[in-house]
């Protein structure tokens, strides 16, 4: 009305959730059954940030599409070029996976997005990502990352017995799940074992790599664990719901807190979706990949991944099968109620 003060918009960029995962070569359809699954069990809208060689542009975009529309209006995709900003394009490139090191240069490229969930591309949403975007409201005012532990017991985690490089805590930490708050990370001077003064993250990245090149094993993560090595107080510790491996359940149940409250985030590293290694793991890629959308979760998802969790049980991972369905059952009841309540809603009035 003319005279009435116009409130502008908040920015479509502080409205959503934003997701970022690269992929290349052949990680096209682990990449869209995880953002399937991020879609299938979020609340509030996703911005995803696709880093894909150029070859796999078209098929992802293609593939989104065909998405019924009750789930593409919960999302807006943008995609990236595979670049690095500083030293060499290809040595990075062929740092430990394809492509993975591009995800140290996020808060490089990325320089209108405040905060940001990275996953790897074979990981796997059992409850909402607002759940674990709720984490960034209980960083401290030096925190401007947050991981999970690579392993629950020293005498047995990689980097305790096998690191030759400086790693965070006892257990170093896993960054195929990493919360980021990128405004921090780039006005943070990050001290390090190269100048006796801070360095920006940009300005770290590639002098520490040519330094420690020579002693890492698993590539850009080893370098984020040198980075928070001599940077503790920057880095906020999930626990390990929130980047459930193999390694918490193949030589036995080590995390409690998925024994507890069921995983949150499942994380099917070594290729497990891939082979009959793991079938737990196997089994739950396979039903969230063929859940038709707008079917039923319970008849197509929640049943066919119990019938078969009983072909799993001469695993030790199999034998757990609460610690995988607890979160998960939990999460549909929530979206089967909001989805009740919101056509009830519409229609009835008490």
């Amino acid at each position: 009305k003319p005279g009435e003060q116009k409130h502008p918009k908040e920015p479509s960029s502080l409205q959503c959730m934003h997701l970022a995962v690269v992929a290349c070569g052949d990680r096209l359809e682990e990449t869209l059954i995880m953002l399937k699954s991020a879609v299938l069990f979020s609340n509030r809208r996703l911005c995803f940030h696709i880093f894909a060689e150029d070859s796999l542009k078209p098929e992802f975009e293609k593939k989104l599409k065909e998405w019924p529309s009750s789930y593409t209006k919960k999302f807006e995709s943008n995609f990236y070029p595979i670049t690095f900003s500083v030293g060499n394009a290809q040595e990075w490139k062929k740092l430990f996976k394809p492509c993975a090191a591009q995800r140290l240069f996020l808060p490089v490229i990325l320089k209108d997005v405040d905060s940001l969930l990275y996953v790897d591309t074979d990981v796997l949403f059992l409850r909402p990502i607002d759940d674990i975007w709720q984490l960034l409201r209980e960083f401290n005012s030096t925190q401007l990352a947050a991981m999970a532990p690579e392993h629950e017991i020293p005498k047995i985690g990689w980097y305790s017995r096998f690191a030759r490089h400086p790693f965070y805590g006892t257990t170093g930490v896993n960054s195929g799940v990493m919360l980021m708050n990128l405004t921090r990370i780039r006005s943070t001077q990050f001290k390090n074992s190269l100048i006796p003064g801070g360095l920006t993250w940009e300005e770290m990245l590639y002098p520490l790599y040519q330094k420690y090149k020579n002693y890492i094993t698993w590539g850009d993560q080893d370098l984020l664990n040198i980075i928070f090595y001599f940077n503790p107080e920057c880095l906020y510790v999930f626990p390990c719901q929130w980047n459930y491996r193999p390694d918490h359940c193949m030589y036995g149940s080590n995390c409690k807190g998925a024994e507890e409250e069921g995983v949150f985030i499942l994380h099917g590293n070594r290729g497990v979706y891939h082979d009959d290694k793991q079938p737990t793991f196997k089994a739950l890629y396979e039903v969230i990949r063929d859940f038709p959308f707008e079917d039923n979760l319970f008849q197509s998802l929640y049943y066919p991944l119990q019938s078969k969790f009983l072909d799993t049980v001469h695993t030790l991972c199999g034998r757990i099968p609460q610690v995988f369905l607890k979160q998960i059952e939990k999460t549909m009841k929530k979206v089967y109620e909001n989805r009740v309540i919101v056509y009830l809603g519409a229609n009835h009035r008490y």
